[in-house]
């Protein structure tokens, strides 16, 4: 699994302002785009409909379910051949994530663990089994992200022959992450969350991505980009493993990574440190922040992510409440029937924005520019000229954090948000207490059994997205009633001293 570095890595998957922006190339750590255009059209995409699924029932050759400990434990027996020193973590299946790294011994916070040598480490740099594969990829400038998801599948297709058919084959064969989730599986499944329309996004990104090298590149060099081992299933694999498995590496110049052994670390949002290189010992590393005991699962984190983010990447969700990171995003609109619906559309272009907004909400509240958006839905034709400053606060261009000082229109807004939750609920609601999802079961006992795997975890995600925008109704619906109650007061105050002067 991936770490907390990971966090710097997918900045540019983070879920956009709009969803009007979701229509954006594959961005890569580097900031280089493959090239334009690389998303495939929603026709081809539908075209191939049919063959993504027959290629995804039949699965990639290589790998191992998800569960398994024997390709584990032949992978750590092949780390330690090949220069990793001894561990104080060992490989056991564990309550948290199927498989993990524990204590062997005690574990004094501070400690620093692994020591994974950098010649057991994946980068856009290592040495291919197939030189000419590699040598292709870089003539054509392919960045970083798609050249080592190649690289993984060229190295996956030499078997044995690989130096990394170890770490190959006790990598997953396919994790549940929604990039493996099919589209009827993610209309009926996360029909409430936002984050279905990201996951829609990356599988759409994944697919240009593909098409990009197959039409740019494979297509050109057939013989060494085999249409059976490069295909849009095995692409599929590999970058599902980037998407959760690769990190960036601070002191190695900000190098992105796969990290043996490593990437066996758990998430737990409890922790803080991350993976990154140490000079001194000359490995990759991390430093605990908590003592463990012997045969104490040790974790890591992935990042200060939301549940959402956790399920898109890595394919779980936490445990309800036990998330301090967790957020939803609530999506905000102007009224078209607005007199001034222009003038405000006209004023959040100007700053990058749209009609269509999305913002997170967390148990602790909602930004500043959220309140600000909200400000500018509800503001009057006589307050025009402030149209501009508070589309600007509502982007968070301004250097300094504006005061949003408008006292006449508080209540206002804040009814505004208050309704866009309410209405958000209501999905979750008709989500949660419907079928939960439309699809049938199948007679096929794996795919049972992946069916209700995937219902589970979209409830699990719906009932922690959907505990937020209750929190966030709760507080919404008692500002209110204060406000309202002191508007009360104030006018039986008034009535009162009039009929003494009376």
């Amino acid at each position: 699994m991936a770490t907390a570095a990971a966090l710097a890595l997918h900045t540019q998957f983070r879920p956009p302002r709009s969803p009007r922006r979701l229509r954006q190339h594959l961005a890569l750590p580097s900031g280089v785009l493959i090239r334009s255009p690389v998303r495939a059209s929603a026709a081809s995409a539908s075209a191939s409909a049919p063959a993504q699924r027959e290629a995804a029932a039949a699965g990639v050759p290589w790998g191992c379910e998800i569960e398994s400990l024997e390709s584990a434990v032949s992978l750590e027996r092949w780390l330690t051949d090949s220069g990793l020193p001894e561990q104080r973590l060992g490989i056991q299946r564990v309550d948290v994530g199927e498989r993990g790294l524990v204590a062997l011994k005690n574990i004094r916070k501070g400690e620093k663990l692994l020591f994974v040598p950098p010649s057991l480490v994946i980068t856009a740099d290592s040495e291919w089994g197939c030189p000419e594969v590699g040598n292709v990829l870089k003539r054509n400038s392919v960045p970083d992200w798609p050249l080592i998801a190649t690289y993984l599948i060229s190295e996956a297709s030499l078997e044995s022959s690989s130096r990394w058919s170890s770490y190959i084959a006790a990598l997953p064969r396919q994790p549940y992450s929604l990039l493996y989730w099919t589209r009827p599986e993610l209309d009926a499944y996360l029909v409430a969350s936002p984050i279905r329309e990201r996951a829609i996004q990356r599988i759409t990104d994944v697919v240009g991505t593909y098409n990009d090298l197959r039409d740019r590149i494979f297509s050109k060099h057939s013989d060494l980009f085999p249409e059976e081992v490069y295909n849009l299933e095995t692409f599929r694999w590999s970058f599902g493993i980037l998407f959760s498995r690769l990190v960036r590496l601070p002191s190695m110049d900000g190098r992105v990574a796969l990290v043996p052994w490593a990437d066996m670390l758990n998430h737990s949002p409890e922790v803080e440190t991350f993976l990154d290189y140490d000079k001194s010992s000359g490995g990759i590393v991390f430093t605990t922040d908590r003592s463990y005991q012997p045969g104490e699962q040790v974790f890591i984190s992935y990042g200060k992510k939301s549940s959402g983010e956790l399920l898109l990447s890595y394919g779980f969700v936490p445990k309800e409440g036990t998330n301090p990171n967790d957020s939803v995003e609530l999506l905000v609109s102007l009224n078209k029937s607005d007199k001034c619906y222009k003038e405000k559309l006209q004023a959040l272009k100007r700053n990058g924005l749209s009609e269509f907004e999305s913002f997170p909400l967390r148990i602790t509240g909602w930004p500043v520019e959220l309140m600000a958006y909200a400000f500018l839905v509800v503001s009057p034709p006589g307050m025009s000229q402030r149209f501009e400053e508070m589309a600007v606060a509502a982007s968070n261009k301004s250097p300094s954090k504006p005061g949003l000082n408008y006292p006449e229109l508080e209540e206002q807004a804040l009814q505004f948000i208050l309704d866009c939750c309410e209405s958000n609920i209501a999905k979750y609601t008709k989500f949660l207490e419907g079928s939960s999802g439309s699809l049938q079961l199948s007679t096929n006992s794996k795919q049972a059994n992946r069916t209700l795997l995937l219902k589970q975890l979209a409830r699990d995600l719906c009932i922690s997205e959907r505990r937020i925008l209750y929190r966030t109704q709760y507080i919404l619906r008692r500002r209110l009633r204060d406000m309202r109650g002191g508007e009360l007061k104030a006018l039986s105050l008034f009535n009162g001293l009039r009929k003494l002067f009376k």
